[in-house]
C-alpha cells in the first residue's frame, strides 16, 4: 500500500499499488508493456513445455533415469 503522498502523485490507473511516482512519460509505458509481453511469452512457454515437452526419443537424457536399465548405448 502507498501512502498518501505517493498515492496522490501516481498516475490514474497506477494508485495504491506502490511507492514512488509510477510511469512518467510514454517510454515508461512502452518499457513496462514490454516487459510483460516478454514475462507473459516466457510463462506460456515455460508451461506449454512443462506440460508437454515432446521428449520422445530413446536417447533423450531423462531416460537414463526412467529406465530400469540404467546403461548408456
Amino acid at each position: 500500500m502507498a501512502c498518501p503522498l505517493c498515492e496522490k502523485n501516481q498516475p490514474k490507473g497506477f494508485e495504491n499499488i506502490t511507492h514512488g511516482q509510477g510511469p512518467e512519460g510514454n517510454i515508461d509505458y512502452v518499457i513496462m508493456y514490454s516487459a510483460i509481453l516478454i514475462v507473459g511469452y516466457t510463462l506460456i512457454m515455460s508451461l506449454k513445455y512443462l506440460i508437454k515437452p515432446k521428449e520422445r526419443e530413446s536417447s533423450h537424457i531423462k531416460n537414463l533415469v526412467l529406465n530400469e536399465n540404467n546403461t548408456l548405448n
